[in-house]
């Protein structure tokens, strides 16, 4: 059943174009991801769907009442972010609208109850439009991708993985189409090179025609008419390379690999260690008593849920409060959402080069990796966006003289194509990373070691986040039973021969066992 159509939209915002749209449909029971850049119009089309905007031209037909649920959040009260999220989600669900259009639900949601609302939705009835840069979020719920680009929206089957498959698809067949063109291109300029060359030596009179020969004979017409045909047929293939179809190249990606400060004495060795250090605000234990050691390389990312002391505890290791204790090799860079970092009145190069002691083609390597190419980097700060001064200041960090990147909530403000930017530079980074998010893709991609913050403890996972999710503690205490038992068996051996034979060596094996299993209880 159709429940909205959309035909001929067009929305201008001052002089540009912002949504030109040909045709849109909304079935019962669609699960649609709308993605797309900071800035392509996302929150304009979900406004123009819902009739909170009007479009300049075109028309939106409805069959059914929709809700949106709107990317800014009223904070005029004490409530978390994520409390006052969750809110405008349970009114919106509360209402059963047929068509939910949300942008950006997942905004200040940690990870519990961002899976939380998956399930909400999976048992949703109605269709749902979702704006989100949670691509986990995307796979879970999605039955259709909405690209939009240039105003344009391309619709993709399936969900956000399937639509990166098409992408891939498309990215390899402009690369065919490339070569093919450039192919041509190259035969066709042969070509016409060879046709001039011919051309020119057909105004030459042969060496063996004399000139009284050449007049009776009509030797230089001839040789004229030859050169005109040539010159004609040249002309044809000039033609033809105007006429051919230009493709464009596809930007190269170029890999990141850079000198860090202290990497000799720093990778694979302990370079943070905390000893019994306690987390606590006034009134609320965050965590107990921990323990537990960084090496230089690892990358680890803190989960927990809003409120845990995620963020309490990257503040405690910047601070190197008591039991903590950092390597005199550690250079650390820390990333937040704070941009003061950014001189906004300077551009976007001179910002990123001012700490740093790489050279200009490095950094501006990193900085086409984050999207920003050629004269972007000559813009002002002051002119962009707020995910790309985030961009920016993540790059500034990136490139300064550091060892050791502890990021707080990085993805925040970034779409897509951003995340996965920073992603993959982080994969390639060989520092210490430490990171907090609530982005389980981005954490999946990055992090080797996981650190949960749950019921007022920190457990350390050494694994992927996937491993850490498929780990079962359940699994764990059976092992512990397994060796409790063995254990036991042993004591009781080991009493039996004391009981037959007393010694020294004897009882110190006894005393060994008692205090091993008395450890494994305690653990």
């Amino acid at each position: 059943m159709m429940l909205l159509e959309a035909n001929e939209l067009k929305l201008y915002i001052k002089d540009r174009l912002l949504i030109d749209i040909e045709h849109l449909m909304i079935q019962s029971r669609d699960c649609i991801g709308l993605v797309g850049r900071n800035g392509s119009g996302k929150t304009t089309l979900l406004e123009l769907l819902s009739k909170k905007l009007i479009p300049d031209e075109g028309n939106i037909t409805s069959n059914v009442e929709s809700v949106l649920l709107p990317q800014l959040k009223h904070t005029h009260t004490t409530k978390s972010g994520g409390e006052i999220t969750q809110e405008y989600i349970n009114r919106a669900l509360a209402n059963k609208p047929e068509l939910l259009l949300a942008d950006e639900p997942t905004t200040n949601l940690d990870t519990f109850h961002i899976e939380k609302l998956e399930k909400q939705l999976k048992k949703w009835q109605g269709a749902i439009v979702i704006v989100s840069h949670d691509r986990a979020f995307l796979d879970s719920l999605c039955t259709k991708i909405w690209d939009i680009e240039d105003g344009k929206v391309r619709e993709y089957k399936g969900n956000y993985t399937d639509y990166l498959s098409y992408k891939e698809l498309e990215r390899k067949q402009q690369e065919n189409s490339y070569e093919q063109y450039e192919r041509k291109k190259k035969q066709l300029e042969e070509a016409l090179i060879l046709k001039e060359q011919k051309a020119a030596r057909a105004t030459k009179t042969p060496k063996k025609v004399s000139p009284s020969e050449s007049r009776i004979t009509g030797a230089k017409p001839y040789f004229a008419n030859k050169q005109k045909k040539l010159r004609k047929a040249a002309k044809a293939i000039e033609t033809r390379l105007d006429k051919l179809e230009k493709v464009e190249k596809l930007k190269d990606i170029p890999a990141v690999k850079m000198k860090l400060p202290n990497e000799e004495s720093f990778k694979g060795r302990t370079v943070l260690r905390l000893k019994d250090v306690t987390g606590s605000i006034p009134n609320r234990i965050l965590w107990k008593k921990t323990s537990f050691e960084v090496k230089g390389g690892d990358k680890l990312a803190i989960i927990g849920k809003n409120g845990s002391g995620k963020t309490t505890l990257l503040k405690k290791i910047m601070n190197k409060d008591y039991g903590i204790s950092i390597s005199p090799s550690v250079q650390i860079g820390y990333f937040s959402q704070n941009l003061d970092i950014l001189n906004v009145n300077e551009s976007i190069l001179t910002n990123v080069q001012s700490t740093s002691t790489q050279d200009e083609s490095f950094i501006r390597t990193v900085l086409a990796r984050l999207r920003f190419f050629r004269d972007d980097v000559y813009k002002k700060v002051n002119v962009l966006s707020g995910g790309e001064r985030v961009k920016v200041a993540f790059a500034k960090i990136f490139v300064s003289d550091i060892n050791t990147l502890i990021l707080d909530e990085p993805t925040n403000f970034l779409d897509i194509e951003s995340v996965e930017a920073l992603e993959s530079l982080l994969q390639e980074y060989e520092g210490t990373v430490i990171l907090v998010s609530h982005d389980r893709r981005f954490i999946q991609s990055i992090a080797n070691i996981i650190l949960s913050i749950e019921n007022e403890e920190i457990q350390i996972f050494d694994g992927t986040y996937e491993e850490y999710l498929q780990y079962s503690p359940a699994k764990d205490r059976n092992t512990k039973e397994d060796e409790l038992l063995l254990l036991e068996t042993k004591i009781s051996d080991v009493l039996s021969r004391l009981s037959i034979d007393p010694s020294d060596e004897l009882e110190m094996e006894f005393q060994i066992l008692i205090a091993e299993k008395n450890k494994l209880k305690k653990g």
